[in-house]
Protein backbone atom coordinates (compact mmCIF):
# COMPACT_ATOMS: atom_id res chain seq x y z
CA UNK A 1 0.00 0.00 0.00
CA UNK A 2 1.46 3.58 -1.08
CA UNK A 3 2.47 5.91 2.06
CA UNK A 4 2.05 9.36 1.68
CA UNK A 5 3.77 12.46 3.18
CA UNK A 6 1.10 14.91 4.19
CA UNK A 7 1.36 18.40 5.21
CA UNK A 8 -1.60 20.00 7.45
CA UNK A 9 -1.21 23.83 7.27
CA UNK A 10 -1.55 25.30 11.07
CA UNK A 11 -4.04 28.24 10.38
CA UNK A 12 -6.24 24.73 9.23
CA UNK A 13 -5.41 22.82 12.18
CA UNK A 14 -6.66 25.51 14.07
CA UNK A 15 -10.12 25.61 12.35
CA UNK A 16 -10.62 21.67 13.07
CA UNK A 17 -11.12 22.65 16.73
CA UNK A 18 -13.36 25.73 16.86
CA UNK A 19 -16.64 24.98 17.82
CA UNK A 20 -18.26 27.18 15.79
CA UNK A 21 -16.97 26.09 12.25
CA UNK A 22 -16.19 22.42 13.02
CA UNK A 23 -17.98 21.18 10.38
CA UNK A 24 -16.40 23.24 7.76
CA UNK A 25 -12.75 22.69 8.89
CA UNK A 26 -13.20 18.68 8.81
CA UNK A 27 -14.57 19.42 4.93
CA UNK A 28 -11.68 21.64 4.46
CA UNK A 29 -9.16 19.27 6.31
CA UNK A 30 -10.14 16.70 3.59
CA UNK A 31 -10.21 18.58 1.04
CA UNK A 32 -6.31 18.92 1.41
CA UNK A 33 -5.22 16.22 1.98
CA UNK A 34 -6.90 14.17 -0.75
CA UNK A 35 -5.68 17.11 -2.88
CA UNK A 36 -1.99 16.10 -1.78
CA UNK A 37 -2.99 12.53 -2.35
CA UNK A 38 -3.50 13.08 -5.77
CA UNK A 39 -0.67 15.09 -6.56
CA UNK A 40 1.57 12.24 -4.66
CA UNK A 41 0.02 9.56 -7.44
CA UNK A 42 1.21 11.99 -10.27
CA UNK A 43 4.39 12.45 -9.07
CA UNK A 44 4.64 8.50 -9.11
CA UNK A 45 3.00 8.12 -12.21
CA UNK A 46 5.57 10.05 -13.92
CA UNK A 47 8.61 9.41 -11.83
CA UNK A 48 9.15 13.12 -11.28
CA UNK A 49 8.10 16.03 -9.03
CA UNK A 50 7.01 18.80 -10.54
CA UNK A 51 10.12 20.81 -12.34
CA UNK A 52 12.14 18.00 -11.37
CA UNK A 53 14.55 16.90 -14.05
CA UNK A 54 15.28 13.37 -13.83
CA UNK A 55 16.18 10.49 -16.55
CA UNK A 56 13.53 8.77 -15.22
CA UNK A 57 10.65 11.04 -16.27
CA UNK A 58 8.02 9.50 -18.15
CA UNK A 59 6.05 12.99 -18.88
CA UNK A 60 4.69 16.42 -18.05
CA UNK A 61 2.23 17.87 -15.71
CA UNK A 62 -0.59 20.04 -18.00
CA UNK A 63 -2.33 21.53 -15.03
CA UNK A 64 -5.52 20.67 -12.85
CA UNK A 65 -9.28 20.63 -13.45
CA UNK A 66 -12.01 20.89 -10.89
CA UNK A 67 -13.52 17.71 -9.80
CA UNK A 68 -16.38 17.76 -7.21
CA UNK A 69 -17.46 15.69 -4.51
CA UNK A 70 -20.17 15.33 -2.18
CA UNK A 71 -19.35 14.20 1.10
CA UNK A 72 -20.94 13.47 4.38
CA UNK A 73 -18.73 16.44 5.87
CA UNK A 74 -19.55 18.59 2.74
CA UNK A 75 -18.69 19.69 -0.55
CA UNK A 76 -14.88 18.95 -2.00
CA UNK A 77 -13.43 20.10 -4.78
CA UNK A 78 -10.17 17.92 -6.02
CA UNK A 79 -7.72 19.50 -8.38
CA UNK A 80 -7.11 16.47 -10.42
CA UNK A 81 -3.46 16.46 -12.52
CA UNK A 82 -3.48 16.78 -16.12
CA UNK A 83 -0.57 15.12 -18.08
CA UNK A 84 0.12 15.91 -21.58
CA UNK A 85 0.14 12.35 -22.39
CA UNK A 86 -3.64 11.74 -20.78
CA UNK A 87 -2.94 8.92 -18.73
CA UNK A 88 -3.08 10.07 -15.13
CA UNK A 89 -5.22 7.38 -13.04
CA UNK A 90 -6.32 7.32 -9.93
CA UNK A 91 -8.06 4.70 -7.55
CA UNK A 92 -9.45 7.80 -5.12
CA UNK A 93 -12.32 7.85 -7.44
CA UNK A 94 -13.39 4.14 -7.71
CA UNK A 95 -12.71 3.99 -4.09
CA UNK A 96 -15.03 6.72 -3.47
CA UNK A 97 -18.22 6.14 -6.23
CA UNK A 98 -18.53 2.69 -4.27
CA UNK A 99 -19.40 4.99 -1.12
CA UNK A 100 -20.93 7.27 -3.52
CA UNK A 101 -22.97 4.66 -4.55
CA UNK A 102 -24.73 3.76 -1.22
CA UNK A 103 -25.08 7.28 -0.73
CA UNK A 104 -27.10 7.27 -4.34
CA UNK A 105 -29.02 4.02 -3.75
CA UNK A 106 -30.16 5.93 -0.26
CA UNK A 107 -31.16 8.87 -1.96
CA UNK A 108 -33.31 6.68 -4.39
CA UNK A 109 -34.78 4.54 -1.84
CA UNK A 110 -36.20 7.18 0.00
CA UNK A 111 -38.14 8.64 -3.19
CA UNK A 112 -38.86 5.14 -3.70
CA UNK A 113 -40.72 4.67 -0.58
CA UNK A 114 -42.66 7.70 -0.23
CA UNK A 115 -40.35 10.41 0.37
CA UNK A 116 -40.69 13.72 -1.73
CA UNK A 117 -37.97 14.87 -3.86
CA UNK A 118 -37.80 18.37 -2.00
CA UNK A 119 -37.78 16.75 1.57
CA UNK A 120 -34.66 14.29 0.49
CA UNK A 121 -33.44 17.74 -0.64
CA UNK A 122 -33.59 18.92 2.93
CA UNK A 123 -32.00 15.80 4.46
CA UNK A 124 -28.66 15.85 2.06
CA UNK A 125 -28.63 19.70 3.09
CA UNK A 126 -28.67 18.17 6.67
CA UNK A 127 -26.45 15.63 6.40
CA UNK A 128 -23.58 16.81 3.72
CA UNK A 129 -23.93 20.18 4.10
CA UNK A 130 -24.63 20.71 0.10
CA UNK A 131 -28.28 21.07 -1.09
CA UNK A 132 -29.16 18.60 -4.11
CA UNK A 133 -31.46 19.28 -5.73
CA UNK A 134 -34.83 17.86 -6.83
CA UNK A 135 -33.91 18.19 -10.57
CA UNK A 136 -30.77 16.05 -9.66
CA UNK A 137 -32.45 13.74 -7.25
CA UNK A 138 -35.12 12.87 -9.94
CA UNK A 139 -31.88 12.67 -12.57
CA UNK A 140 -30.38 10.00 -9.84
CA UNK A 141 -33.73 7.96 -9.86
CA UNK A 142 -33.38 7.71 -13.62
CA UNK A 143 -31.09 5.36 -13.05
CA UNK A 144 -33.81 2.53 -12.22
CA UNK A 145 -34.96 2.98 -15.39
CA UNK A 146 -32.98 0.09 -17.08
CA UNK A 147 -33.88 -2.24 -14.08
CA UNK A 148 -37.56 -1.35 -14.08
CA UNK A 149 -37.64 -1.93 -17.78
CA UNK A 150 -35.90 -5.13 -17.43
CA UNK A 151 -38.42 -6.63 -15.32
CA UNK A 152 -41.59 -5.55 -16.90
CA UNK A 153 -40.27 -6.66 -20.35
CA UNK A 154 -39.25 -10.04 -18.98
CA UNK A 155 -40.38 -13.19 -20.48
CA UNK A 156 -43.71 -14.85 -19.65
CA UNK A 157 -42.93 -17.83 -21.18
CA UNK A 158 -41.98 -20.84 -18.72
CA UNK A 159 -44.76 -20.32 -16.21
CA UNK A 160 -48.44 -20.97 -16.91
CA UNK A 161 -51.09 -18.49 -15.10
CA UNK A 162 -54.31 -20.39 -15.11
CA UNK A 163 -55.68 -17.12 -12.87
CA UNK A 164 -55.46 -13.44 -12.85
CA UNK A 165 -56.55 -10.59 -11.11
CA UNK A 166 -56.88 -7.16 -13.58
CA UNK A 167 -57.09 -3.46 -12.04
CA UNK A 168 -56.78 -0.59 -12.64
CA UNK A 169 -56.42 3.31 -10.91
CA UNK A 170 -56.62 6.94 -11.97
CA UNK A 171 -53.52 8.85 -11.59
CA UNK A 172 -52.60 12.61 -12.33
CA UNK A 173 -49.91 13.14 -14.90
CA UNK A 174 -48.78 16.26 -16.01
CA UNK A 175 -48.79 16.40 -19.84
CA UNK A 176 -47.93 19.14 -22.47
CA UNK A 177 -48.25 21.82 -19.53
CA UNK A 178 -51.53 20.75 -18.42
CA UNK A 179 -52.51 18.09 -15.64
CA UNK A 180 -54.31 14.70 -17.00
CA UNK A 181 -55.88 12.10 -15.27
CA UNK A 182 -53.87 8.75 -16.44
CA UNK A 183 -54.89 4.83 -16.23
CA UNK A 184 -52.58 2.17 -14.90
CA UNK A 185 -53.39 -0.91 -15.43
CA UNK A 186 -51.96 -3.54 -13.10
CA UNK A 187 -52.58 -7.52 -13.82
CA UNK A 188 -51.28 -9.50 -11.07
CA UNK A 189 -51.12 -13.33 -12.16
CA UNK A 190 -51.19 -16.58 -9.84
CA UNK A 191 -48.66 -19.40 -11.45
CA UNK A 192 -48.98 -23.21 -11.37
CA UNK A 193 -46.69 -23.15 -8.40
CA UNK A 194 -49.46 -21.15 -6.55
CA UNK A 195 -47.07 -17.79 -5.77
CA UNK A 196 -48.92 -14.15 -7.24
CA UNK A 197 -46.66 -12.51 -9.53
CA UNK A 198 -47.09 -8.57 -10.46
CA UNK A 199 -47.05 -9.63 -14.35
CA UNK A 200 -46.98 -6.05 -15.92
CA UNK A 201 -48.56 -2.40 -15.52
CA UNK A 202 -48.88 0.32 -17.98
CA UNK A 203 -50.06 4.00 -17.74
CA UNK A 204 -52.71 4.22 -20.72
CA UNK A 205 -54.82 6.79 -21.49
CA UNK A 206 -57.77 5.70 -20.63
CA UNK A 207 -59.70 2.16 -19.19
CA UNK A 208 -61.19 1.81 -23.21
CA UNK A 209 -61.69 -1.18 -24.51
CA UNK A 210 -58.72 -0.31 -26.69
CA UNK A 211 -56.50 0.52 -23.76
CA UNK A 212 -57.02 -3.16 -22.55
CA UNK A 213 -56.39 -4.70 -25.56
CA UNK A 214 -53.17 -3.62 -26.11
CA UNK A 215 -52.10 -4.20 -22.16
CA UNK A 216 -53.38 -7.97 -23.13
CA UNK A 217 -51.67 -8.28 -26.34
CA UNK A 218 -48.68 -6.99 -24.99
CA UNK A 219 -48.95 -9.46 -21.90
CA UNK A 220 -49.61 -12.29 -24.14
CA UNK A 221 -46.67 -11.32 -26.84
CA UNK A 222 -44.38 -12.04 -23.74
CA UNK A 223 -45.83 -15.19 -23.05
CA UNK A 224 -48.75 -15.21 -20.61
CA UNK A 225 -50.98 -18.66 -21.71
CA UNK A 226 -52.62 -21.13 -19.31
CA UNK A 227 -54.80 -18.77 -18.23
CA UNK A 228 -58.66 -20.44 -16.49
CA UNK A 229 -60.11 -17.71 -14.77
CA UNK A 230 -59.98 -13.94 -14.84
CA UNK A 231 -60.95 -11.52 -11.90
CA UNK A 232 -62.26 -7.60 -12.23
CA UNK A 233 -64.93 -5.44 -11.96
CA UNK A 234 -67.32 -4.68 -14.50
CA UNK A 235 -66.03 -1.76 -16.29
CA UNK A 236 -67.14 -2.09 -19.85
CA UNK A 237 -63.92 -1.93 -21.96
CA UNK A 238 -62.14 -4.23 -19.54
CA UNK A 239 -64.51 -7.05 -20.04
CA UNK A 240 -65.34 -6.86 -24.16
CA UNK A 241 -61.12 -6.46 -23.69
CA UNK A 242 -61.09 -9.34 -21.56
CA UNK A 243 -63.48 -11.72 -23.98
CA UNK A 244 -61.81 -10.78 -27.31
CA UNK A 245 -58.34 -11.76 -25.54
CA UNK A 246 -58.81 -14.61 -23.40
CA UNK A 247 -61.75 -16.83 -24.98
CA UNK A 248 -62.52 -20.38 -23.20
CA UNK A 249 -61.28 -18.39 -19.58
CA UNK A 250 -63.71 -17.88 -16.97
CA UNK A 251 -64.68 -14.34 -15.64
CA UNK A 252 -65.16 -13.74 -12.31
CA UNK A 253 -67.32 -10.51 -11.74
CA UNK A 254 -65.54 -8.82 -8.00
CA UNK A 255 -68.36 -9.59 -6.00
CA UNK A 256 -67.31 -6.71 -3.55
CA UNK A 257 -67.83 -4.37 -6.60
CA UNK A 258 -70.85 -6.41 -7.16
CA UNK A 259 -72.55 -5.57 -3.92
CA UNK A 260 -71.68 -2.35 -3.98
CA UNK A 261 -73.49 -1.89 -7.13
CA UNK A 262 -76.22 -3.22 -6.46
CA UNK A 263 -76.67 -1.51 -2.40
CA UNK A 264 -76.07 1.69 -4.46
CA UNK A 265 -79.55 0.86 -6.69
CA UNK A 266 -81.55 0.02 -3.26
CA UNK A 267 -83.29 2.33 -0.72
CA UNK A 268 -81.83 3.14 2.25
CA UNK A 269 -83.38 1.31 4.78
CA UNK A 270 -83.15 -2.02 2.67
CA UNK A 271 -79.48 -1.51 2.33
CA UNK A 272 -78.50 -3.62 5.48
CA UNK A 273 -81.01 -6.71 4.98
CA UNK A 274 -80.02 -6.58 1.08
CA UNK A 275 -76.50 -6.76 1.75
CA UNK A 276 -76.76 -10.37 4.13
CA UNK A 277 -79.38 -11.66 1.57
CA UNK A 278 -76.90 -11.00 -1.30
CA UNK A 279 -73.70 -12.63 0.25
CA UNK A 280 -75.38 -15.52 1.42
CA UNK A 281 -76.30 -15.82 -2.26
CA UNK A 282 -72.46 -15.69 -2.91
CA UNK A 283 -71.16 -17.73 -0.21
CA UNK A 284 -73.59 -20.97 -1.35
CA UNK A 285 -71.61 -24.09 -1.38
CA UNK A 286 -72.33 -24.85 -4.79
CA UNK A 287 -74.55 -23.23 -8.09
CA UNK A 288 -77.74 -25.36 -7.40
CA UNK A 289 -77.58 -23.25 -3.84
CA UNK A 290 -76.85 -19.99 -4.67
CA UNK A 291 -79.74 -20.02 -7.77
CA UNK A 292 -82.26 -20.90 -5.17
CA UNK A 293 -81.56 -18.25 -2.79
CA UNK A 294 -81.20 -15.68 -5.79
CA UNK A 295 -84.69 -16.74 -7.00
CA UNK A 296 -86.13 -15.98 -3.49
CA UNK A 297 -84.47 -12.99 -3.22
CA UNK A 298 -85.75 -11.62 -6.76
CA UNK A 299 -89.31 -12.48 -5.66
CA UNK A 300 -88.96 -10.80 -2.19
CA UNK A 301 -87.51 -7.45 -3.34
CA UNK A 302 -88.70 -7.19 -7.10
CA UNK A 303 -91.19 -4.20 -6.20
CA UNK A 304 -89.37 -2.92 -3.32
CA UNK A 305 -86.08 -2.64 -5.37
CA UNK A 306 -86.57 -3.33 -8.80
CA UNK A 307 -83.54 -1.52 -10.06
CA UNK A 308 -81.01 -3.42 -7.52
CA UNK A 309 -83.09 -6.49 -8.51
CA UNK A 310 -82.25 -5.98 -11.93
CA UNK A 311 -78.16 -5.89 -11.56
CA UNK A 312 -78.64 -8.45 -9.04
CA UNK A 313 -79.97 -11.06 -11.90
CA UNK A 314 -78.25 -9.30 -14.75
CA UNK A 315 -74.41 -9.77 -13.08
CA UNK A 316 -75.30 -13.24 -10.91
CA UNK A 317 -74.09 -15.62 -13.22
CA UNK A 318 -70.42 -13.29 -13.71
CA UNK A 319 -70.52 -12.93 -9.86
CA UNK A 320 -70.39 -16.60 -9.21
CA UNK A 321 -68.36 -17.70 -12.14
CA UNK A 322 -65.90 -19.04 -8.79
CA UNK A 323 -68.61 -21.71 -7.82
CA UNK A 324 -67.46 -24.09 -10.37
CA UNK A 325 -63.81 -24.26 -8.36
CA UNK A 326 -63.12 -26.02 -5.71
CA UNK A 327 -64.22 -24.19 -2.21
CA UNK A 328 -60.52 -23.52 -1.10
CA UNK A 329 -60.14 -21.11 -3.97
CA UNK A 330 -62.87 -18.96 -3.98
CA UNK A 331 -61.92 -17.13 -0.49
CA UNK A 332 -59.07 -15.73 -2.49
CA UNK A 333 -60.59 -15.03 -6.22
CA UNK A 334 -64.14 -13.88 -5.51
CA UNK A 335 -62.68 -10.58 -5.48
CA UNK A 336 -59.89 -8.08 -6.95
CA UNK A 337 -58.87 -7.51 -2.86
CA UNK A 338 -56.10 -9.39 -3.50
CA UNK A 339 -54.39 -6.59 -5.27
CA UNK A 340 -55.27 -4.27 -2.52
CA UNK A 341 -51.95 -3.88 -0.99
CA UNK A 342 -50.80 -2.57 -4.18
CA UNK A 343 -53.16 -0.30 -4.60
CA UNK A 344 -52.32 1.20 -0.90
CA UNK A 345 -48.62 1.55 -1.86
CA UNK A 346 -49.29 3.66 -4.98
CA UNK A 347 -51.61 5.89 -3.42
CA UNK A 348 -49.36 6.08 -0.64
CA UNK A 349 -46.38 7.41 -3.12
CA UNK A 350 -48.97 9.37 -4.90
CA UNK A 351 -50.08 11.24 -2.19
CA UNK A 352 -46.21 12.57 -1.30
CA UNK A 353 -45.98 13.34 -5.33
CA UNK A 354 -49.76 14.64 -5.94
CA UNK A 355 -49.24 15.00 -9.43
CA UNK A 356 -46.59 13.35 -11.27
CA UNK A 357 -44.33 15.51 -13.65
CA UNK A 358 -44.41 12.93 -16.59
CA UNK A 359 -45.91 9.60 -17.46
CA UNK A 360 -41.95 8.40 -17.52
CA UNK A 361 -41.93 9.63 -13.97
CA UNK A 362 -44.55 7.27 -12.96
CA UNK A 363 -43.62 4.33 -14.57
CA UNK A 364 -40.63 4.98 -12.98
CA UNK A 365 -41.76 5.52 -9.25
CA UNK A 366 -44.47 3.11 -8.95
CA UNK A 367 -42.75 0.58 -11.08
CA UNK A 368 -39.96 0.51 -8.65
CA UNK A 369 -42.75 -0.16 -6.08
CA UNK A 370 -44.38 -2.95 -7.68
CA UNK A 371 -41.04 -4.68 -8.73
CA UNK A 372 -40.18 -4.01 -5.08
CA UNK A 373 -43.32 -5.62 -3.87
CA UNK A 374 -43.24 -8.92 -6.59
CA UNK A 375 -39.46 -9.62 -5.19
CA UNK A 376 -41.56 -9.81 -1.83
CA UNK A 377 -44.19 -12.45 -3.09
CA UNK A 378 -40.95 -14.27 -4.76
CA UNK A 379 -39.45 -15.19 -1.47
CA UNK A 380 -42.84 -15.21 0.72
CA UNK A 381 -45.05 -18.10 1.14
CA UNK A 382 -47.51 -20.01 -1.65
CA UNK A 383 -50.68 -17.56 -1.98
CA UNK A 384 -52.61 -20.50 -3.06
CA UNK A 385 -51.84 -24.21 -2.86
CA UNK A 386 -52.89 -25.78 -6.40
CA UNK A 387 -52.30 -29.56 -6.34
CA UNK A 388 -56.46 -29.36 -5.44
CA UNK A 389 -56.76 -27.57 -8.38
CA UNK A 390 -54.74 -29.57 -10.84
CA UNK A 391 -56.71 -32.65 -9.01
CA UNK A 392 -59.79 -30.66 -10.13
CA UNK A 393 -58.78 -30.51 -13.73
CA UNK A 394 -57.86 -33.64 -14.21
CA UNK A 395 -61.60 -35.25 -12.78
CA UNK A 396 -62.97 -32.50 -15.02
CA UNK A 397 -61.51 -33.80 -18.23
CA UNK A 398 -61.72 -37.51 -17.45
CA UNK A 399 -65.56 -37.06 -17.33
CA UNK A 400 -65.68 -34.91 -20.49
CA UNK A 401 -63.71 -37.08 -22.50
CA UNK A 402 -65.73 -39.73 -24.88
CA UNK A 403 -66.23 -43.04 -23.35
CA UNK A 404 -65.68 -45.68 -26.07
CA UNK A 405 -68.30 -49.44 -25.50
CA UNK A 406 -67.29 -52.16 -27.46
CA UNK A 407 -70.27 -54.53 -28.50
Amino acid sequence: MAQYNITIDSELLHQLFLSDSKDSGVSKLLESVLNQVLQAQATEQLRAEAYERTEERRGYRNGTYPHRLTTRVGSLVLRVPRLRNGKFSTELFSRYQRSEQAFILALMEMVVNGVSTRKVSEITEELCGVRISKSLVSELCRRLDPVIEAWRDRSLKDKEYPFLIVDALVIRVREENRVLHRSMLICVGVNREGIREVLGFVVGDSESEESWGDFFGWLKDRGLRGVDLVVSDDHKGLVKALRRNFQGSSWQRCQTHFIRNILSASPKGLQGELKTRIQAILHAPDMGTARMLLMRVLEEYEEKAPKAMRILEEGFDDAVAILSLPEKYRKRLRTTNSVERLNEEIRRRERVIRIFPSRESAVRLLGAVLLEIDNKWAGGRKYLDMDEYYEYLSQQQSRSSPKIYCL
